[in-house]
């Protein structure tokens, strides 16, 4: 029923041979597998390639949002649904999903454009994590929810384990941003003071004040990693690690 249009080549159904094995995941149709490596950037540019895993991403979202789901229900029996949903927001956060994505080498087999290529797409946060969600949905479509569910809980509960032992890479942004509304009925202000580097190797400076104290700048290789450094560096000089 959810057959790929056409076959692939040899080179590129080796490499994908690969991951798979590397990934711990066995595809019946490969070309899923393929198609969850195509990012937006390559179809625009080529004007034959009308296909990307866009929609991929979108199905596997919701899958992975449901396995994280039902597992923390189990793993945190008696914790309130507040905490359930923070840790859930973590697990699933676009930080955690690119670590994994780095660690299964996704970044060798994405598909970008020429732009995109350029100004370092292939280790962006945002289409690793995108990509990571793609490969869900498409393992999904392959091979039913409970092969969907057995991987995304392989890669998944070593990140809860690091949560629940707050062991994992935290959001200062909205651990500062909590802070602040809670003591002083405000929000962090963040201010961009500089960007250094061509247009394809940007990095960009920010600070951020609370109550007329300003931390940082930090940097970041885009505004959002900047803030977050900045954010970390407010954490730690007012304890709140």
């Amino acid at each position: 029923m959810f057959r790929f249009l056409s076959p692939l080549a040899g080179e590129r159904n080796q490499a994908l041979s690969a991951f798979q094995k590397r990934a711990g995941i066995r595809f019946k149709d490969a070309g899923l597998l393929d198609l969850a490596f195509h990012h937006r950037s390559f179809s625009n540019e080529n004007s034959r390639e009308r296909t990307n895993n866009e929609r991929l991403e979108f199905l596997g979202d919701a899958v992975l949002g449901m396995v994280v789901a039902a597992c923390l229900y189990e793993r945190m029996v008696e914790r309130p649904e507040g905490e359930l949903a923070k840790t859930k927001s973590v697990v699933v956060s676009e930080d955690t999903l690119s670590g994994i994505a780095r660690d299964l080498g996704v970044s060798e087999y994405l598909v970008l454009g020429k732009g995109e290529e350029l100004s370092g797409g292939r280790q962006k946060k945002a289409i690793l994590a995108d990509a990571m969600e793609a490969i869900i949905g498409a393992l999904y479509l392959d091979s039913g929810y409970r092969a969907a569910q057995e991987f995304v809980l392989g890669i998944i509960n070593p990140q809860i384990s690091l949560v629940l032992q707050n062991r994992h890479h935290k959001d200062y942004k909205t651990l500062l941003q909590e802070h602040v509304q809670k003591n002083y009925k405000t929000v962090p202000k963040y201010s961009l003071s500089n960007r250094t580097g061509p247009d394809h190797d940007r990095t960009f400076w920010v600070s951020v004040t609370v109550q007329g104290t300003s931390y940082g700048p930090e940097s970041g290789k885009n505004k959002k990693e900047a803030e977050q450094a900045a954010a970390a560096v407010a954490c730690r000089e007012l304890s709140l690690e």
